[in-house]
C-alpha cells in the first residue's frame, strides 16, 4: 500500500479474498473494485489493448454500459461488437453470439448482465471464446449473491 499504518487493512483484505477463492472455487480474487464499472476497466487493461475488438452484451438487451456503450470509456477505448437476444424468445442466442464470434474474431468477450433476467450458460460462452482463440471475461456483478449462495 501506498500509505503507512494500513497494515491492518492489508490483514482484512487478505482474509476478505482467502474467503472470496473459497467461496467462488476460484484461484484469485480482487477486493478492492469500488464498483463494477472500475472492476471492468480494470480487467480490460489488464487482458486486452486500446482498439482490440470485444464482444458484449448490448445495453438494450441487457448488457452493461462498461460492456461497449458508444458514451462510455469501453466503447471509446476499445472495438466493441454487440451481441443480443432473439427477438422472439428474448433468450441469448448462443448460436448467433458463436456466428458474431467467428466473423469478427474478438480477443475478449464478456459474459454478463445488468439487466438480462435469466440464466446465462457460461459453459458455452467458454466454448465460444475457445473456439476463436478469444479471452472470456465473466461480469457478476449483478448476479455474484446468487451464484454464491448456489441459487
Amino acid at each position: 500500500r501506498y500509505y503507512g499504518g494500513t497494515e491492518a487493512v492489508d490483514v482484512v483484505e487478505n482474509l476478505a479474498i482467502e474467503r472470496a477463492k473459497e467461496l467462488f472455487g476460484a484461484k484469485f480474487a480482487n477486493v478492492q473494485p469500488h464498483s463494477g464499472s472500475q472492476a471492468n476497466a480494470a480487467a480490460y487493461m489488464a487482458l486486452i489493448q486500446p482498439g482490440d475488438t470485444v464482444l458484449g452484451m448490448d445495453l438494450n438487451a441487457g448488457g452493461h454500459l462498461t460492456h461497449g456503450a458508444s458514451v462510455n470509456f469501453s466503447g471509446k477505448t476499445y472495438h466493441f461488437v454487440p451481441y443480443g437476444v432473439n427477438s422472439e424468445t428474448e433468450l441469448l442466442d448462443y448460436d448467433e453470439i458463436l456466428k458474431i464470434a467467428k466473423e469478427v474474431q474478438p480477443k475478449l468477450i464478456v459474459a454478463g448482465a445488468s439487466a438480462y433476467s435469466r440464466l446465462i450458460d457460461f459453459a458455452k460462452f467458454r466454448e465460444i471464446a475457445d473456439s476463436v482463440g478469444a479471452k472470456l471475461m465473466v461480469d457478476m456483478a449483478h448476479i455474484a449473491g446468487l451464484v454464491a449462495t448456489g441459487a
